[in-house]
């Protein structure tokens, strides 16, 4: 029987830059943030991280300095997707060297591929990788979803572990979980979809909001965990228009905005992504002081 990579409040934590250089004094103080939040794994280096800008290079010395800070106080996890299945077992592989306890691999983008293709290029990673891995469906982003056969046939790779599940089709994940059951792991891959998915087995989530709001999204699954359902879901109201808005504009736009106006200091984004719009920065603030973030 698998073991899940990790139980609870997962983090896709944000690179600070300072222009087109990533600020590792910011990282170290950002990791510990979420290790005194109380998140169980931070997610290195995916989506949220900016990693479509960041090169082979860049993207393996993040990796390593995040995995020595982190020196086993959290799990960690990196993301290596690619449109490219040599790029992305190339990250993979240099992850592994890093000691991280896990790969995170998206779906390939634009050129895409069949679901046949899926099977085949997420094996011939797990194959060749000895640390476990977490697929990662988000066809709103790159125009490709795995359907639960998909599932199915990759849950019997003993390297699968499960999936970061962000297609925010709650009857995908019930067919994917009676299909597979605990032969593929589900994580929750939007902040809004934790409480019902988790109330169904999932293990956990992995938050873009546990970037701003670290201590809440780990109460909120530690609660899932203990089946108390109800308290999990006060939370998720209180901070259900949050979730939202920090998706106002492409992520991490919000995200990285929200912290840099809580004073975390995480510097500018990379193109192409560019500063929010005057409307909705002030619609994100607005939310932000609903729940008590106190802007600086």
């Amino acid at each position: 029987m698998k073991t899940p990579i990790f139980v609870g409040s997962g983090t896709a934590i944000v690179t600070p830059y300072r222009g087109y250089e990533v600020d590792y004094d910011k990282m170290a103080e950002l990791i510990d943030m979420q290790y005194e939040g109380g998140t169980a794994a931070l997610i290195i280096c995916g989506t949220t991280g900016e990693n479509p800008t960041q090169t082979i290079e860049e993207h393996a010395k993040v990796v390593d300095y995040s995995v020595k800070h982190t020196a086993g106080r959290m799990k960690t996890i990196a993301g290596v997707g690619s449109n490219d299945t040599m790029t992305a077992l190339e990250l993979g592989k240099a992850a592994e060297d890093s000691g991280v306890d896990g790969i995170l691999m998206v779906t390939p983008y634009y050129n895409k591929t069949s679901q046949k293709g899926l099977v085949e290029h997420f094996t011939y990673v797990a194959d060749r990788v000895k640390v476990p891995m977490i697929l990662y469906n988000v066809p709103g982003r790159t125009s490709i979803g795995i359907t639960a056969d998909t599932y199915k046939i990759l849950s019997q790779h003993p390297n699968i572990n499960g999936v970061k599940e962000a297609s925010g089709d709650i009857s995908l994940f019930c067919k994917t979980r009676a299909l597979c059951g605990d032969d593929l792991y589900v994580w929750s891959g939007n902040d809004d979809n934790t409480v019902p998915m988790m109330a169904m087995g999932a293990k956990g989530v992995i938050s873009v909001a546990s970037n701003v709001v670290p201590d809440v999204i780990a109460k909120l699954c530690d609660h899932c965990l203990k089946g108390e359902i109800d308290a999990a879901s006060q939370i998720y109201y209180k901070y259900a228009q949050l979730f939202d808005d920090l998706f106002i504009e492409v992520n991490p736009i919000p995200v990285k905005t929200a912290m840099n106006l809580m004073g975390l200091d995480v510097g500018n984004l990379r193109l192409p992504l560019v500063d929010m719009a005057p409307g909705t920065l002030a619609k994100l603030k607005a939310t932000m002081q609903a729940v008590g973030i106190e802007i600086k």
